[in-house]
């Protein structure tokens, strides 16, 4: 079933339990770094994220690979269209609907609806996973570190339970990975037609 006590969602109580324990801890500084990774990790920031990313490929390509870039890109579109769809489709609720204001500490905008999956989580995995492959070690260490603290922004302030954000970094994986072995046929595919070519002039 697609409902948000289902064994798959719930976790027998432990995807509650879960929020409620990242949930609990709160401190100014910590509450001022969870609101900047969760900003920072909006999909709206996508074009500032593209065009870096686009200026760093052209003016060191050994730092990051043209086609991570391009992975990137058409990731982004597939993966706004899985969300998209998903989240008014199941409109699972937020903590804060779901367990009220009693139990859940929200930091920042109340969110009431559209919980499943993560958009932020999809998106800062999304952006790792592309772009990280191949990359010189900083970027990827930074990638997948300011992938993790968005990840854990969502539940910190009160916005998603963790399948949510689990979610939403599968979602961003398949798509990321669907992509790369798209890429690695057409590659090979290319050297092949180019051999028969070659083959086919001698």
């Amino acid at each position: 079933m697609m409902a948000p006590g289902s064994l798959w969602y719930a976790w027998g109580g432990w995807n509650q339990s879960l929020f409620l324990w990242i949930n609990a801890y709160h401190s100014h500084y910590w509450d001022v770094l969870m609101l900047a990774m969760t900003a920072l990790g909006d999909h709206k920031h996508y074009p500032v994220y593209m065009a870096v990313a686009l200026l760093l490929s052209a003016w060191r390509r050994a730092w990051l690979p043209n086609r991570n870039v391009v992975i990137f890109g058409v990731g982004y579109v597939i993966t706004g269209w899985i969300v998209g769809g998903i989240k008014p489709a199941l409109d699972f609720p937020r903590p804060l609907r779901a367990l009220g204001p009693h139990v859940v500490h929200v930091v920042g905008r109340p969110e009431f609806f559209h919980s499943f999956p993560s958009g932020h989580a999809t998106f800062v995995v999304l952006l790792a996973a592309s772009l990280s492959p191949g990359a010189a070690a900083p970027l990827r260490w930074a990638a997948w570190i300011f992938a993790a603290l968005v990840c854990l922004s969502r539940p910190a302030l009160g916005a998603h339970f963790p399948v949510d954000v689990l979610a939403g970094a599968l979602i961003a994986l398949v798509v990321v990975y669907s992509l790369r072995g798209l890429d690695v046929l057409i590659a090979r595919r290319g050297v092949v037609l180019r051999a028969g070519r070659g083959a086919l002039v001698e």
